[in-house]
């Protein structure tokens, strides 16, 4: 199997998104996740998490991050399109704007 780290990313931040939501809706968000984990199974290594701000470092120092990416999961399928059909779906789908993004992991030489 291989893992793929799946980036959700939506217009509005997960803190604001957390804040903005009343304890019904927020709720309703987690059963839907919840839903969703269970049809993903074992396709899930790492649930993950809502992301707060972010820091960008380079050579010449740090800064903020650019907006947008509001949380991570980790995922395991035969391949990119198995990864595709987890998703298939998913509750993050549903707000205005969202996408999510998935990355396969590449084994390192020697490692």
């Amino acid at each position: 199997m291989k893992k793929f780290v799946v980036l959700y990313v939506a217009q509005q931040s997960a803190q604001a998104q957390m804040a903005e939501s009343s304890p019904e809706a927020a709720q309703e968000g987690m059963k839907a996740w919840m839903e969703w984990a269970g049809r993903a199974g074992d396709g899930i290594v790492d649930m993950g998490s809502p992301l707060g701000a972010g820091t960008e470092i380079t050579a010449a120092g740090a800064s903020e991050a650019p907006a947008g990416v509001a949380g991570y999961g980790i995922i395991q399928a035969d391949d990119l399109a198995g990864a595709q059909a987890l998703l298939d779906g998913h509750p993050h789908l549903m707000m205005p704007g969202a996408s999510i993004q998935v990355y396969e992991t590449l084994d390192l030489p020697g490692m």
